[in-house]
């Protein structure tokens, strides 16, 4: 069995500190970086996709970036944030030595996260009346519901991916993820100069390239769990999987709202909604603590009830109008901090 995170060692005394420092670090980074390539390399596979749409024409490459940042980081999110309960529970019984009960969480987030995915569906497929709605240009709204028929694969992934990672991860199995990501995002490379560049297949062949790459990332990592290469870990699938399901329904709506990209839903500005990410750092010591209830209020209670009323009291009763939605999305920012703050420490 690989070294366990977290150890119960009581470091000496005499411990020289600059090297307790670089063994807890390298253990850190051992972890981090792998996970850390597998985001970039998700984030890359959209960034790609977008720069070969681009070559396309200006009207799709707008209609790419409206679905994208606001329809697939929405729901990205949601089942990002709702993923975070395997990683919370998967941690817990792997430090416990209850190595079965992984196999039995990460099957209880796939049937929870189809369930969420299959209710945010129709999103994508009726998205032109909703953009519609929002107010945006006529033949942008029509290629971007275009588009968003061409997400529903992709979309169909995060239930898959999110929860795998977040069950490799808790084995130590990092590097798995990692180097299945660096292939799949090669080979979206290759996909999208082929599908858009050489054969001319214009949206359909960056999209396809999209999901085949995607869906290589999951099936690499089926091949790994149901292959044997996690060992007393993966014992099959169990219908005791179906049994209190209610529980950890519970834990992944708190960690959904925790970690859902509410910045998206104020602006599409990348450096706004970068900070927001940066400023609440603090909370993801809940996803170990498994106190995702609490930071789900406490983002509810930024966000909705304070800064969002903020805003528009700003802006229209004040007439400061785009100064003041500023000022109360900074506000709802800033407050999950102290809060954060004061409950840790």
């Amino acid at each position: 069995m690989d070294e366990r995170l977290l150890r119960s060692e009581v470091p000496k005394e005499t411990s020289n500190l600059p090297k307790r420092i670089w063994v807890e670090s390298r253990k850190i980074w051992k972890v981090a970086f792998p996970s850390m390539i597998s985001r970039v390399t998700q984030f890359g596979v959209f960034v790609v996709t977008q720069a070969f749409i681009g070559h396309i024409g200006e009207v799709d490459l707008a209609a790419y970036a409206l679905v994208q940042i606001i329809a697939v980081r929405f729901v990205n999110g949601i089942l990002s944030g709702m993923s975070s309960a395997t990683e919370t529970l998967c941690g817990q019984e792997f430090g416990a030595g209850q190595f079965h009960m992984l196999g039995i969480y990460l099957q209880r987030s796939w049937i929870i996260n189809i369930v969420t995915t299959i209710i945010l569906a129709p999103a994508f497929i009726f998205s032109t009346p909703i953009f519609e709605l929002l107010g945006e240009e006529e033949d942008v709204e029509e290629v971007a519901g275009y588009i968003s028929l061409w997400f529903i694969p992709v979309l169909y992934y995060f239930p898959f991916i999110f929860s795998i990672q977040k069950y490799l991860q808790a084995q130590l199995k990092n590097n798995v993820v990692g180097l299945i990501s660096i292939g799949a995002f090669i080979l979206h490379i290759l996909l999208s100069w082929l599908f858009v560049i050489k054969l001319n297949f214009g949206i359909p062949g960056a999209m396809a390239s999209m999901a085949i790459s995607f869906w290589s990332v999951v099936i690499g990592m089926f091949i790994y769990v149901f292959g044997g290469w996690c060992p007393n870990i993966w014992r099959g699938f169990t219908v005791v999987a179906f049994q209190d399901l209610l529980p950890m329904v519970k834990l992944s709506i708190s960690s959904g709202v925790m970690l859902w990209k509410i910045a998206y839903l104020f602006t599409s500005d990348e450096e706004v909604a970068k900070s927001v990410l940066d400023l609440s750092t603090l909370l993801g010591v809940a996803v170990g603590a498994g106190r995702q209830g609490l930071v789900a209020f406490i983002n509810i209670g930024s966000y909705f009830l304070i800064g969002v009323p903020v805003g528009v009291l700003l802006a229209y009763v004040a007439d400061l109008e785009i100064k003041g939605l500023w000022i109360g999305m900074i506000i709802g920012i800033m407050l999950p901090m102290p809060r954060a703050r004061l409950h840790y420490f």
